[in-house]
């Protein structure tokens, strides 16, 4: 690459993609800044918006998982004391 004045031809010679063209570059010469497509604005916001959701439902899975640990260590303690059912069967 160091060398061409036509990337993309170089891809299509090469039969790559032009962005791993420039991958591969990078990290071999980490001091070459990437001349990847810039970042569109649009999926700047998608991709906040998509990490605060995917955040907020890491928290509600977390909130159930522990409210389900609370429930079954009170079934767990309550099946070790001999209590009895509150509903049972009546035998004919």
């Amino acid at each position: 690459m160091k060398g061409c004045r036509n990337v993309s031809a170089l891809a299509e010679e090469l039969d790559v993609p032009r962005r791993l063209l420039y991958r591969w570059q990078a990290r071999l010469e980490p001091g070459v800044a990437s001349i990847a497509a810039p970042r569109s604005p649009g999926l700047e916001e998608e991709n906040r918006q998509l990490k605060q959701l995917l955040a907020e439902r890491t928290l509600e899975v977390d909130f159930f998982k522990g409210a389900l640990q609370k429930i079954a260590a009170r079934r767990q303690s309550n099946d070790t004391t001999g209590e009895t059912a509150s509903t049972s069967k009546s035998s004919q």
